[in-house]
């Protein structure tokens, strides 16, 4: 809980910044993918992109089966750049 706390209070600090959290685990954790799915229903209520790399297909396929579909759509990307130019390029357009 910490943990997402933290990010949270980065997310708020940041605003209107898009968010990209980069996994670099081949496996994270359940508790680190639950972090990253709160992430994003928080990023959804504040209109904000979150961006995710992970180089793990299978772990790619959880956080989109898991993600809010009710608001913005989660990025998932396979490499760290490209999840950074993504939310550049969103931050620099809004």
């Amino acid at each position: 809980m910490a943990l997402l706390t933290r990010i949270s209070d980065l997310v708020h600090g940041h605003r209107p910044a898009s968010v990209v959290i980069i996994l670099a685990q081949p496996s994270p954790t359940q508790a680190a993918l639950s972090v990253v799915l709160h992430v994003h229903h928080l990023c959804s209520r504040l209109d904000l992109v979150l961006s995710v790399a992970t180089h793990s297909a299978p772990v790619r396929r959880l956080l989109s089966a898991g993600a809010d579909k009710g608001g913005i759509r989660l990025v998932i990307h396979a490499r760290a750049d490209t999840a950074i130019a993504t939310a550049t390029a969103l931050t620099t357009a809004a």
